[in-house]
C-alpha cells in the first residue's frame, strides 16, 4: 500500500526539517534536493575519507598538505556525482513508497533527469583539475550510473548488473577516489583493502531490495533479490561477507606496519550479528522489519570502516 494514503507522512510535512525547506524552496525546488538523499551524505564522505585515510595514515602533515584537495573531491564525489546518481534513479522509478534514505519520498520534479545529469556532468568537468586517478575514477561511475538508471540501458532492472554496478562504484571506486586525492600510487596491501569492499559491498547490496519486493515487482524490474529469493539472498549476502573478510585478513598480511587485528574480527562479528539470524528469521519478518535489518547492515559497515583504519593506518 502506497503511503502517501497515510495524511501524516505527506511529503512537504513529514518533518520540520522538510517544512523549513520547503519554505526556503517553495515549489519543486525543495525536492530537487531530497532527491539527491542527503541523508546518505555522512555516510559517502565517511566512506570517502577512509580512502584518504588510507593513503595519508594519520600523519598530519600529510594531511594538512592534501586537505583542500581532499574537500573539493569529496564533495564533488558525494554532492554531484553520488547525489546526481540518486536523484536520475529518483527521476525514472517514481517510487510511492519509501526508498534508501529517504522516507515518503516528493514525487519526482518535472527536471529531475536533466538536473541530475547537469550535476554529475558539471562534476565531471570540476574532477578534471584534480588528479587524473580521481577524474578516471569519477568518468567510470559516471557512465555506470547512466547505465544503472537510464532507459533504454536502466540495468537496476537487470538482475545481477545492478548488483556489479554498485558493488564496484560503492564499495571499490568511492575510497579509491578517496586514496586518489593524495596522488599515492597504490601499494599491494592497499589494492587488497579496496578490493575487499567489492565483495562486502556485494554482500550489502540484495539487503537493500528486501523491503522492495512488491514494488520493484509493481514496476517490473527484476532486481537481484527478486531473481534470488529472499533465503539465497542472504545466503549470498554471508558469502559475499566471509570473501571480504578473507581479502582483509590478505591485505593485513601484506600490509608494512600491521596492527590491532581484533578491529577486523570485532567487525567480521558485527555484520554475521545481523545476517546470520536474519537468514534464520527472514520468513516470517515484515517490510519494516527488512528495512530496519538494511539499516543494522549499514551500522556494521561503520564499524568496518572504523576497524580497516584502526587496522592499516
Amino acid at each position: 500500500m502506497s503511503t502517501r494514503l497515510d495524511t501524516s507522512r505527506r511529503p512537504e510535512t513529514l518533518n520540520l526539517a522538510r517544512r523549513i525547506g520547503y519554505r526556503l524552496l517553495p515549489g519543486e525546488g525543495f525536492s530537487y534536493i531530497l532527491h539527491m538523499r542527503p541523508r546518505e551524505w555522512p555516510i559517502m564522505v565517511a566512506h570517502t575519507t577512509v580512502g584518504f585515510l588510507l593513503a595519508t595514515g594519520w600523519n598530519t602533515a600529510a594531511i594538512r598538505e592534501n586537505w583542500g584537495v581532499a574537500v573539493a573531491g569529496i564533495a564533488l564525489w558525494v554532492l554531484a556525482l553520488n547525489g546526481g546518481t540518486l536523484a536520475i534513479n529518483s527521476a525514472f522509478d517514481n517510487d510511492d513508497g519509501d526508498i534508501g534514505y529517504l522516507d515518503a519520498p516528493p514525487k519526482p520534479p518535472r527536471h529531475l533527469a536533466a538536473f541530475s545529469i547537469g550535476l554529475m556532468a558539471a562534476g565531471q568537468l570540476l574532477a578534471l583539475f584534480l588528479p587524473p586517478l580521481f577524474a578516471i575514477a569519477y568518468a567510470v561511475c559516471f557512465v555506470m550510473s547512466i547505465l544503472y538508471s537510464v532507459p533504454p540501458f536502466r540495468w537496476k532492472a537487470v538482475a545481477g548488473a545492478d548488483w556489479i554496478i554498485n558493488m564496484w562504484g560503492f564499495g571499490t571506486f568511492t575510497p579509491l577516489a578517496g586514496w586518489a586525492l593524495t596522488g599515492r600510487s597504490l601499494e599491494p596491501w592497499a589494492i587488497l583493502v579496496l578490493l575487499a569492499f567489492c565483495p562486502l559491498f556485494a554482500a550489502f547490496y540484495p539487503l537493500t531490495q528486501l523491503y522492495q519486493f512488491e514494488e520493484d515487482q509493481r514496476r517490473g524490474d527484476r532486481t537481484l533479490a527478486l531473481m534470488l529469493g529472499m533465503r539465497r539472498s542472504l545466503i549470498v549476502s554471508n558469502g559475499c561477507a566471509v570473501l571480504a573478510f578473507v581479502l582483509f585478513g590478505a591485505a593485513y598480511a601484506f600490509a608494512p606496519v600491521p596492527r590491532a587485528w581484533p578491529a577486523l574480527a570485532v567487525a567480521a562479528a558485527a555484520w554475521f550479528m545481523v545476517l546470520v539470524p536474519w537468514l534464520r528469521r527472514h520468513p516470517t519478518m515484515s517490510p519494516e522489519e527488512h528495512q530496519r535489518g538494511m539499516y543494522a547492515a549499514l551500522r556494521a559497515w561503520a564499524v568496518t570502516d572504523i576497524a580497516v583504519l584502526i587496522s592499516f593506518t
